[in-house]
């Protein structure tokens, strides 16, 4: 019998990079097009948003298409590694998650906050394959 481990290791790499890419992404961008409202100071952080639907969306497909939670947690924390490592200063002091200035939004601190959240809800998704699979039977054998 052949071992499916090396395929499987091979299976979280990939999704590990793949993470990592979406988290590098999401980490330059999260405070891109930041839109005022001119309601009493509210703004709408369209980077953020849209950073945060693509890993949504990454995760959600890797979870569809993979057989349990191990590939899901492993481009979750691509995502995360990347958001660690880009959120810290660089060798020539250069900062790409700033810190936030009296006044305004803390992207920064929010864009961490939504990576991990939904990274944990994607993880922690109940499958539900069993579930349909498991109601359509009963219906069929009750008719």
């Amino acid at each position: 019998m052949r071992s499916v481990w090396p395929i499987r290791l091979l299976t979280w790499a990939g999704a590990f990079v793949a993470g990592a890419v979406y988290g590098i992404a999401g980490t330059v961008m999260h405070s891109a097009s930041v839109i005022p409202t001119g309601l009493a100071g509210l703004i709408v952080p369209l980077g953020t948003i849209l950073a945060a639907v693509g890993l949504l969306a990454l995760l959600v497909a890797v979870r569809c298409l993979s057989e349990g939670r191990g590939t899901v947690l492993a481009a979750g924390l691509g995502a995360l590694a990347m958001l660690l490592v880009f959120s810290g200063e660089g060798p020539g002091g250069s900062v790409v998650v700033p810190r936030a200035a009296p006044g305004e939004a803390p992207l920064g601190v929010i864009w961490s906050w939504v990576v991990a959240i939904v990274v944990v809800v994607v993880v922690a998704w109940p499958d539900l394959r069993g579930v349909r699979a498991g109601s359509g039977k009963g219906q069929r054998a009750g008719a």
